[in-house]
């Protein structure tokens, strides 16, 4: 039977050699196809992220079928055993704990081996966090950027964050809840106060959605006793060319020259002006005040 099979038909064939990418739910478990329950049924077998979380779906939607763990630890020494079985004529489903596999995922190494290897490839979609919490964010959706998780070491995080500062697109990141306040705090740091969307739980019984400014947020989270749940933020884009500085200069020499206000009490208020971080604007006054 052909992929591009009539998109009317009611049966869903597994072919013999073929990889199947399919999308499992994001939290609620009644958000997955018809087609990738099937997938999953007749498949030889079925690549997991956590074998242990995968058995608990197939618990939930009566699904009988051979596991086998790939993750981000073990992908090296796991992928010439899924190629070889792909090979051998094996139809084989990867699945992460949630969503898309391959997004923000080690999936995407089996997959461009598998095509190196000219192993058909055939995608079974459906949920994506990322997607969801685009839909309803209220952000511009015709053109968007995915992050996905930033580096975990500080100085690389920074440098990532620098790149997409003047990005004027909808910036999308994944984040563990744990370190969720401090990346608020270090975006502030680097482009400024910009107006953002944090999804938390999405599908689920604690399903959330705040949105407001970076500083808006860390004060809606800063008094609970703890975060809970994957994280999805989206960030409204912000300017497309870098601003002057001649011109933040420009700006600091004038309220200098009206004013004899803190110094504290101007970068604040220009930076909300200029639209630019803080603690940009606070070096710069120093600097002036500093030089003859």
């Amino acid at each position: 039977m052909p992929l591009n099979s009539p998109t009317n038909s009611t049966a869903c064939y597994v072919e013999p050699g073929h990889l199947y990418i399919v999308a499992t739910p994001i939290g609620n478990k009644d958000d997955i196809t018809l087609r990738a329950l099937s997938v999953l049924k007749q498949v030889d077998l079925v690549a997991a992220e956590d074998t242990r979380h995968t058995a608990k779906l197939f618990l939930l939607h009566q699904i009988k079928n051979q596991l086998i763990s790939y993750h981000e630890h073990n992908k090296k020494e796991r992928m010439p055993l899924l190629i070889s079985r792909l090979k051998s004529g094996a139809a084989i489903a990867l699945v992460s704990n949630a969503g898309t596999p391959t997004v923000s995922d080690p999936g995407y190494y089996l997959v461009k081996t598998a095509i190196e290897k000219r192993i058909p490839v055939v995608p079974i979609p459906g949920v994506s966090a990322m997607v969801a919490a685009l839909s309803v964010s209220g952000l511009p959706t015709n053109a968007f950027v995915f992050i996905g998780f930033l580096d975990r070491k500080k100085q690389k995080r920074m440098k990532q964050i620098e790149r997409f500062k003047y990005e004027g697109r909808t910036v999308i990141l994944y984040e563990s809840p744990r370190r969720m306040l401090s990346l608020l705090q270090e975006l502030t740091e680097v482009i400024g106060n910009r107006h953002c969307v944090l999804s938390r739980e999405m599908t689920k019984i604690y399903e959330e959605f705040i949105r407001g400014s970076f500083s808006e947020i860390l004060t809606a989270l800063k008094d609970r006793p703890g975060i809970k749940g994957e994280c999805t933020l989206l960030i409204a884009g912000g300017e497309d060319e870098p601003i002057s500085m001649e011109a933040v200069r420009d700006e600091i020499k004038t309220a200098l020259a009206i004013s004899d206000i803190s110094s504290s009490d101007l970068s604040k208020a220009l930076a909300k002006k200029i639209g630019i971080s803080k603690k940009i604007v606070y070096k710069e006054i120093l600097k002036l005040k500093a030089s003859p």
